[in-house]
C-alpha cells in the first residue's frame, strides 16, 4: 500500500487534465503564506475586543495592547474562581456510633475542584431553560467576580457550617 502525501490526490497522473497537472505542480513548490499579524489564536478573539485593543494601542504597540487585554480577561476569570474557592471543608468522621461533620482544611486542588464544580452545577441547575449555558456561566462568573451570586453564597454556607461544627475539630486526628 502506498501512502499519500497530503497534497496529492488519489487519481493517477494520466487521468488529470493539463490545468490540473499544472495546479498539482504549483502546489508542490508554492510557499505557504504566513498568518496575518492581526490573526490571533487567543480565545478572546472578537471584533469588539479587537476594536477595544486598537483604541487602547499607543504608538503602534498592538502586541502590548493585546497582551494587556488578554491579561485583563484572564485576571477577571481567575479572580472570579478565587472568590468561589472554599478555605475549609467538612469531613464526615465516625466516633462511636455517631458521625460528626468535622472541619478540615482543603488542599489547593480540592479548593479549585469545588469552585469549578459548584460553578458548573449552578449553571446546569439554573431553572432558566431558555438561557444558554454560556450566558449562565458568564453571569455566574461576573457575579463571582463581585463576590455575589449563588456559588459564593454556597461557599459562605460551607464556612458557616464549619464554624458551627468547630467544636468537633479535635476529632480530625482520630
Amino acid at each position: 500500500m502506498r501512502l499519500l502525501k497530503p497534497w496529492t490526490s488519489r487519481c493517477s497522473e494520466s487521468d488529470l487534465s493539463p490545468e490540473q497537472k499544472e495546479l498539482r505542480q504549483l502546489k508542490t513548490v508554492r510557499p505557504i503564506k504566513a498568518a496575518l499579524s492581526s490573526a490571533t489564536s487567543s480565545p478572546f478573539d472578537d471584533p469588539v475586543i479587537s476594536k477595544f485593543i486598537d483604541m487602547m494601542m499607543q504608538d503602534g504597540h498592538k502586541v502590548l495592547a493585546r497582551g494587556i487585554m488578554t491579561q485583563t480577561l484572564e485576571t477577571i476569570k481567575t479572580q472570579a474562581l478565587e472568590n468561589c474557592k472554599p478555605i475549609i471543608g467538612l469531613a464526615s468522621i465516625q466516633k462511636g456510633r455517631k458521625f460528626y461533620q468535622v472541619p478540615v482544611p482543603l488542599t489547593d486542588n480540592r479548593k479549585r475542584f469545588l469552585a469549578m464544580k459548584w460553578m458548573i452545577t449552578e449553571c446546569r441547575d439554573n431553572k432558566h431553560r431558555r438561557t444558554h449555558m454560556y450566558e449562565k456561566l458568564s453571569q455566574e462568573l461576573l457575579a463571582a467576580f463581585s463576590n455575589e451570586g449563588n456559588v459564593v453564597k454556597r461557599k459562605h454556607d460551607l464556612h458557616k457550617m464549619a464554624e458551627a461544627n468547630r467544636a468537633y475539630a479535635h476529632y480530625r486526628w482520630w
